[in-house]
Formats: structure tokens, sequence, C-alpha cells
């Protein structure tokens, strides 16, 4: 099975053709996520809110990534793999961008990384890109600045923010990432920037008018949301109600084994009665 290329995303823009991604976080969530048939699965920091229970993907170190992301890339044979820098490793300097985002391909076997920011990332995402390592930008809405950002707001909104969003993807482009990630801007703003690049843009909570969409895992399933340490974003749409699901098979799980109604002898294994008698002399 050949693995899809950055090249076949970027065709996918040209054909006019929607580009499908979605987060996983493990082994079973990637060959699930494949079988279904995305392009691209993303190796989200927001692993940190959605699987470790942090209150927002600060906290979220390297070791922690690079553990998720080795196993949904032994998930994925055909799908992109892109692994999310974390927070503070590709901020300090290049060398330090440098250096995580070779790890996320040499230990975590992703093929590619994104990372958060505009323009002033520019000059990192060019040293990525001529080392070899393919860069897929993140612009809006950035959770790792969600301190400064002062909440989970629609960014992009004054002429001003507007602008200055353009010029971010505009930067990024020139800077040699292949795909941006709009997050959480006003849907004609992110169709207007989604016709002036040349490469694909990933929506989400950004409309219709980008080249694909992205969802994360949990919300597009309603699994386990009504317990994790962040709201459902408007721009969610739940598919399935797999939390349910799940909930309802252990409550009848634990029924089933204090009433000793499971395991039953369908779930057991026999012995050969001989066997046993045998030992039970022995023991007497």
């Amino acid at each position: 099975m050949a693995r899809i290329t950055v090249a076949d995303i970027q065709a996918l823009k040209s054909r006019g053709e929607k580009i499908v991604m979605l987060t996983a976080y493990d082994f079973p969530s990637a060959r699930i996520a494949e079988e279904a048939g995305v392009d691209m699965v993303l190796v989200g920091d927001s692993l940190g809110m959605v699987v470790l229970g942090y209150d927002s993907t600060i906290p979220v170190t390297m070791e922690e990534m690079l553990h998720h992301t080795k196993a949904v890339v032994r998930g994925c044979q055909r799908s992109i793999v892109v692994g999310d820098l974390p927070f503070m490793s590709y901020q300090a300097s290049v060398e330090d961008a440098l250096r995580n985002a070779g790890r996320f391909l040499q230990e975590g076997g992703c093929q590619a990384v994104k990372l958060e920011g505009g323009a002033h990332m520019a000059e990192t995402v060019r040293r990525m890109v001529q080392v070899g390592i393919p860069v897929v930008g993140h612009i809006g809405l950035t959770p790792q600045s969600i301190n400064q950002l002062s909440g989970y707001k629609v960014q992009g909104k004054t002429p001003e923010a507007a602008e200055r969003l353009l010029e971010d993807a505009i930067a990024l482009e020139q800077a040699g990432a292949f795909a941006i990630v709009l997050e959480t801007i006003p849907a004609p703003l992110a169709e207007l920037v989604s016709r002036r690049l040349r490469i694909p843009t990933i929506g989400i909570g950004a409309g219709a008018g980008c080249d694909g969409q992205v969802q994360v895992w949990h919300d597009l399933l309603s699994y386990a949301t009504t317990f994790l340490p962040r709201h459902i974003p408007r721009h969610v749409k739940q598919y399935a109600d797999v939390g349910a699901a799940i909930r309802q098979a252990i409550e009848q799980y634990a029924a089933e084994v204090r009433a000793g109604t499971f395991p039953t002898t369908k779930e057991s294994f026999a012995m050969n009665a001989a066997v046993l008698a045998g030992l039970a002399e022995t023991k007497a």
C-alpha cells in the first residue's frame, strides 16, 4: 500500500478535491481512521486535554508526543502522519525547532510536523523545509497561545486582524509549508485565504471554503466529551455517541459480574475430569 505524499495532498487542491484530516492518539484509532479513508492523521497536542487530562495543551511534553506518535505511526500505512510540535519545543530557537522536528521523523516515524504561528515562525519553517522536514502551519486560534489570546475566541474579525492573518498565511507558504491549518476564523476570511494560497488550507471552525477539514477524534465521536477538560466547540459535529455506547456496555458488564451471571460456561475453559479428580485426591 503506497503512502500518500505531500505532493498528493497538494494535488488534491489542484484538482478541487477536499482533504480529510483527523486526529488520532493511539494504534487502534489510527488504524480505524486510515481504514475509513482519512488522508492525513494528526497526532495533535490536543492529546493533553482529551487523553491525558490536562486543562490545556501547554503542559504536553516532547516525550508524551513522541510516545503517542509512535503508536499512531504503527497504525498507519497509507495516511500521512503529522506530529504536533508541543509548546516550547520550537519557539526558543531555530536549533531547538530543527532538533525536535527531526525527532518526530527519526524517532516518531511520522512524515511531517505541525507548528503554530505565522510570519514570526517563517524562518523556522524555512529551515525545517531546507533540511527535509515537511511542515504544516497553523494560524488563527492557536491553542498554545491561549493565555495570550485570553480564551478560545474567533480570530481575524477586525480588518487589522484579518489582514495580519492573510499575511501570516502568505509568509508560511513562502517559507515552504505544504499546508496550513486555519482554526476558528470567520468562514469568508478562510475562503479568501484559501483562494489566495497555492497550498492547501485545512479548516477547523473555519467554514466550508477551506481545501480540507480536521476534527478531534473525541469530539467527532462524542467519546468522553462529558467530562473532558474543555468545552465542545461550536464547529464540532458529533457523528456518533460512542461514549454512551461504551458506558452502557461497561455498566452491563459490572451488573453481570455483581449478579454472578458473567462469566458463563461459554466464556470459561473446561478441564479433563480425570485430571481434576487426580488433583483432588492428591490434595486429600
